[in-house]
C-alpha cells in the first residue's frame, strides 16, 4: 500500500445540515484544511468543494461533495477518473452509528452498514476502499436513526467528536501513508 491520493468526508451541503450528526466527516476534513491553511473552493465538474494539500511530501485531493449523501458517488467517481485514482488510493471519512462520540475506528473494506452515502460510493467503486469511522453514537432504536442523524449532537457529544478529530489529525501523516498500526494502536483505544 503506497497510501492514499484523495480523501472524501461525506455529509450534505447547506447551512441546515452543516451542524447535523451526518456531517462528521465534513467537519474532519474542515479540520485537516484549516489545519495545513487550504480553504475548500467549489469545482461544478466535480460537483463538490475540494482543496489541494501536501501532507508527507505528497499531494493530496480533498472532496466534500455537495450532491446529498445518497448522490456521494457522483462526485467521488468525477473527481476518481478525472485525476485516475483508483479505489485503493481512496480514504473515506464518514459517521457511524455503531461507534460511540469521541471514539474513531479505521477499516479497510467491507460493507455500507446501511449508510446511504457508502451504499452510493459501493455502487461506483465497489467496496475496495478505506475508512475512517467517526462515532456519532445510536438512538437506541431503527425508527428513531433518520431524525438522530439528521440532528445536532449534544454539546457534550460534539465535543468528544471534535476531539476525537483534532486526535485522528495527530496522526494523519501516518494514515494517508497506509501506516495504520501506530495510529490504530492509539485511536482504537481512544
Amino acid at each position: 500500500m503506497n497510501g492514499y491520493r484523495l480523501i472524501i468526508g461525506l455529509g450534505n451541503p447547506g447551512a441546515d445540515y452543516s451542524e447535523t450528526r451526518h456531517n462528521a466527516g465534513f467537519w474532519l476534513l474542515d479540520a485537516l484544511a484549516s489545519r495545513l491553511s487550504s480553504p475548500f473552493a467549489s469545482e461544478s465538474k466535480f460537483f463538490g468543494l475540494t482543496a489541494k494539500v501536501n501532507l508527507a511530501g505528497r499531494p493530496l485531493h480533498l472532496l466534500k461533495p455537495t450532491t446529498f449523501m445518497n448522490r456521494s458517488g457522483q462526485s467521488a467517481l468525477a473527481v476518481a477518473q478525472f485525476y485516475k485514482i483508483e479505489p485503493v488510493e481512496i480514504l473515506i471519512v464518514h459517521d457511524e452509528l455503531d461507534i460511540e462520540p469521541g471514539q474513531i475506528r479505521l477499516k479497510r473494506g467491507g460493507g455500507h452498514g446501511g449508510h446511504n452515502g457508502l451504499r452510493d460510493l459501493h455502487r461506483v467503486f465497489g467496496p475496495d476502499y478505506a475508512r475512517i469511522r467517526v462515532g456519532i453514537g445510536h438512538p437506541g432504536h431503527k425508527d428513531r436513526v433518520l431524525g438522530y442523524v439528521l440532528g445536532k449532537p449534544q454539546a457534550d457529544e460534539r465535543r468528544l467528536i471534535d476531539d476525537a478529530i483534532a486526535d485522528t489529525l495527530s496522526y494523519f501523516t501516518d494514515i494517508v501513508t497506509g501506516d495504520w498500526d501506530r495510529a490504530m494502536g492509539t485511536l482504537h483505544q481512544r
